[in-house]
């Protein structure tokens, strides 16, 4: 086998077998570097919305994980709820630009389900409904929509279940 035909063979066996796995393996090599980013979006999200709870556990007298809102609030409690509602809607919102997209995979499915979750059991709260207009405005279009969409599906199951 001369050099030439030695020189083609190579060529021949890069171009057959290295060029497909050399494409494979960055190709799989970007998938698990977006897999890794989506899993670290998600897991900072997580710990900003533990972060929150503290926060809510932080302020008892406004029984933030009841039911149903909190009557009688002094103006200074009005505030602080406000304030931490609003919050809350911002951690909602950089959840819905991060994670949601209208076909998602399984895996990102699940993790988006976890928040569209804590958003259902926050919009069950009539105050929380009642101020959410204030509050979406100047946010994302397609998240305040979402999210107003929520929220009026919680107010019908709030309006059936009354007495």
């Amino acid at each position: 086998m001369s050099i030439t035909e030695f020189f083609e063979l190579a060529s021949f066996v890069v171009t057959v077998v290295a060029l497909p796995f050399a494409i494979y393996t960055f190709i799989d090599q970007q998938r698990k570097a977006r897999e890794n980013e989506e899993e670290a979006a998600y897991v900072s999200l997580s710990e900003s919305y533990n972060r929150f709870l503290t926060l809510v556990l932080e302020n008892p007298d406004l029984h933030l994980r009841t039911a149903h809102h909190t009557p009688n609030l002094t103006a200074d409690q009005q505030e602080r709820v406000l304030v931490i509602f609003e919050m809350l809607v911002s951690l909602f919102e950089r959840a819905y630009l991060l994670l949601y997209e209208p076909e998602l995979p399984p895996k990102a499915a699940r993790r988006w389900n976890s928040w569209t979750d804590y958003m259902h059991e926050w919009c069950r709260r009539e105050d929380f409904r009642l101020l959410l207009p204030r509050m979406l405005e100047g946010e994302d279009p397609e998240f305040a929509a979402f999210l107003r969409a929520l929220a009026a599906e919680e107010e019908a199951k709030a309006a059936a279940d009354a007495p």
